[in-house]
């Protein structure tokens, strides 16, 4: 079972972007929102992020939401369908409530199997 997250789990492209917003199926919660494609051609699930300068000012706190929710893609990603998923941050999140956080974004995702 592959654990690292490369280039063929993530979003890359603007198109790539633009094809899973288009489709607008969405959920959200306090913190962040979860857009996803329908099925993909690839056969796993691939990533994008947005973390947007509303969400916080500074470029650590935006890594570091960033990275919270990489991690969590890359140790559950053989758990999710094969679709595209964008998340995007709506409120900062920081150490004393990146475990809320973590479970809104498995809430989020595992909830949208089907």
């Amino acid at each position: 079972m592959e654990q690292h997250f490369g280039k063929r789990y993530r979003l890359l492209k603007t198109e790539e972007f633009s094809s899973v917003f288009a489709l607008r199926k969405q959920r959200s919660r306090l913190f962040l929102q979860v857009l996803q494609s329908d099925i993909n051609p690839y056969g796993h699930a691939r990533l994008g992020l947005v973390v947007g300068k509303k969400a916080a000012k500074r470029a650590n706190e935006r890594n570091y939401m960033k990275r919270v929710i990489r991690e969590w893609f890359r140790c559950h990603k053989n758990e999710l369908p094969p679709r595209d998923f964008v998340v995007r941050v709506k409120q900062r999140f920081d150490r004393s409530s990146f475990t809320e956080a973590r479970r809104e974004l498995a809430q989020l995702m595992l909830s949208q199997k089907s």
